[in-house]
């Protein structure tokens, strides 16, 4: 009978080699990781509040092949995310792979822009989904009660309790976040059947030639092909934030192999979820001034329309509401963790403060307030206009584009230049795969060390003779990653059909990149523009500005952690490129 090995250390050594300590708390397994993942995306739920987009610049037909093309391309996209993730399964994600990937020369500036425009997609994505769940519960409110007047300021009070709730559970009760997304898990599954089940059980029914050959151009475009490429982009919103299980790295157990497995799971279950709840709605839709529904929203006028009750409106409505609010909950914790890991390399203002972590409950109690406040404050341009926090929340899909763009193309680059190692790659005498459990049980012998660690500056002797411990650093060390080796991680596409994946995933990623910043409809004026490349270059060129004005000089991409270093017996002098302050 085979003893069970507590896996935790194994993690903490995959983590030291990217140059970090375990400091996080590594609550989550491959269920509830996926629960998570799955809970990120909310996709058929997702597909019930966004189908209008896609169906008015494109109509049925437009929706359902766009939707097609869309899954399956972005499952390319985070197949090649799960692949870096793999090779190295840390909370920074995207600033990280880039600073590992990029040519010397940038690797500090691009690695940072990046990681700006990481931390602020996550935060527009909370302030996103938060409005969002304000609008939909202001939406059922006016179903039952015609005469309720919306407002603006409104909607923005239920996203800051929908925020305070994220944040409760993020810092009061973070050790039931596993349990938590499990039960979402089940809802979201549960959930899906009861409404599947009630739409095609007591509506009319469409036409197949309507849901599968009607073609519509409400965005008044030149031609069809442009509409359907505009309305295209509304599926791709469908399955933005992907990469969040990402983040949750550090927190995951045997992260390497459970992370890529999780978002591939994840990605391919709720696709085949929302292509059906996308196939349900729009042969259940009725007549289609649905869309012009009071509520906002066509899915609930559609739930009642079919159900003729306002409660069962009303309680099928209730179930996507709060899988919304666990959608933000996952999304609050998941910008958070980018947050903090930013900030521990100093990538962020007030570093210091941003990346401690509260011992009791290995949470980042201060990255988690201030992504909770910053969305808050985002909020606050929806009382103003709604225009003006469209424009903020464009982020949602141009700005996590860009950031899996970069390492995406970086990856393909080492790929086709045969830079990246085998898996289990010898390295300094350590085997880069993970020990199994039989294997831990054995006599180690002595492996001979690599050419990398034979050409590193040799260690000084200590004072005494007969002491062999190396001198112990006495002063605070900043220890920038070398240019090490590319190692494979024990999960990636293997042979061609990874380089082909990899070259279709950066393909799609431009494409998308390309029409997310078109407006939905013409004539364009200031109410109908799409400020996205305005909010993204934006963000970039601040940050760019602020590199160059001070960060340049605080930044040195990611870190190894001096108690690491200790334990690697390394000195600034034995890391190329490493620099040292007090």
């Amino acid at each position: 009978m085979k003893s069970e090995i507590n896996p935790e250390p194994i993690d903490e050594q995959a983590l030291a080699r990217l140059g970090k300590k375990q400091v996080l708390k590594r609550r989550f397994g491959f269920v509830s990781i996926v629960g998570f993942a799955m809970a990120e995306l909310i996709t058929w739920e997702t597909v019930l509040t966004l189908f209008y987009q896609p169906f008015d610049n494109g109509g049925p037909a437009g929706a359902i092949y766009g939707y097609i093309i869309a899954s399956l391309s972005t499952l390319s996209v985070y197949t090649v995310i799960s692949e870096l993730a793999s090779m190295a399964p840390i909370a920074g994600g995207q600033y990280y792979w880039v600073y590992m990937l990029a040519p010397q020369r940038w690797k500090k500036v691009s690695s940072y822009l990046i990681g700006w425009l990481t931390c602020m997609a996550w935060v527009a994505t909370i302030a996103t989904e938060t409005i969002f769940l304000g609008t939909m519960i202001e939406g059922l409110i006016a179903l039952n009660n015609p005469d309720f007047a919306q407002k603006r300021w409104q909607n923005t009070l239920l996203a800051w309790a929908s925020v305070a709730g994220t944040f409760f559970i993020n810092v009061v009760v973070p050790n039931t976040l596993p349990r938590f997304e499990i039960f979402i898990l089940v809802l979201h599954l549960v959930g899906f059947v009861a409404i599947t089940a009630t739409l095609l059980a007591m509506s009319p029914k469409k036409s197949a030639a309507f849901v599968f050959r009607t073609s519509k151009n409400s965005g008044g475009w030149p031609t069809q092909g442009l509409s359907y490429c505009v309305g295209f982009i509304g599926n791709i919103a469908t399955f933005a934030g992907a990469d969040a299980s990402v983040h949750m790295a550090e927190e995951v157990t045997n992260a390497a192999v459970v992370i890529p497995r999780a978002i591939i799971t994840g990605m391919s279950l709720n696709s085949a979820l929302g292509l059906s709840m996308m196939l349900t709605v729009l042969f259940c839709l009725g007549d289609v001034n649905v869309l012009n529904s009071a509520t906002g929203f066509p899915f609930i006028q559609i739930f009642y329309n079919t159900t003729a009750s306002y409660t069962g409106a009303s309680i099928m409505t209730a179930v996507i509401m709060v899988l919304t609010g666990a959608c933000s909950t996952g999304i609050t914790t998941t910008a958070s963790r980018m947050t903090w890991s930013f900030a521990r390399d100093q990538g962020l203002p007030f570093s210091r403060f941003l990346k401690q972590v509260t011992k009791s409950t290995k949470v980042p109690f201060v990255s988690v307030l201030v992504v909770c406040g910053l969305s808050c404050l985002l909020t606050l341009i929806y009382v103003g206009s709604d225009t003006a926090f469209n424009d903020v929340i464009s982020l949602v899909v141009t700005g996590f584009y860009s950031t899996y763009f970069l390492p995406s193309i970086f990856l393909l680059y080492h790929r086709l230049k045969g830079h990246v190692m085998p898996h289990g790659t010898l390295l300094d005498g350590l085997p880069d795969e993970v020990v199994s459990a039989e294997k831990q049980h054995t006599a180690p012998t002595k492996r001979p060390q690599s050419p990398v660690a034979e050409s590193l500056p040799k260690r000084r002797p200590s004072s005494s003779p007969e002491c062999d411990d190396p001198p112990q650093i006495t002063r605070p060390m900043r220890l920038e990653i070398s240019q090490a080796p590319l190692i494979w991680g024990p999960w990636k596409v293997p042979g061609i059909l990874g380089t082909i994946n990899n070259m279709y995933a950066c393909a799609y990623m431009l494409f998308v990149l390309f029409w997310s910043v078109w407006p939905s409809e013409t004539p364009v004026d200031y109410t109908t523009m799409n400020y996205s490349i305005v909010v993204t270059g934006g963000v970039l060129i601040l940050s760019g500005l602020w590199y160059f004005l001070r960060a340049r000089k605080e930044y040195d991409g990611p870190l190894i952690d001096d108690e690491i270093a200790e334990i690697m017996h390394l000195t600034p002098g034995a890391i190329p490129g490493a620099v040292s302050s007090v």
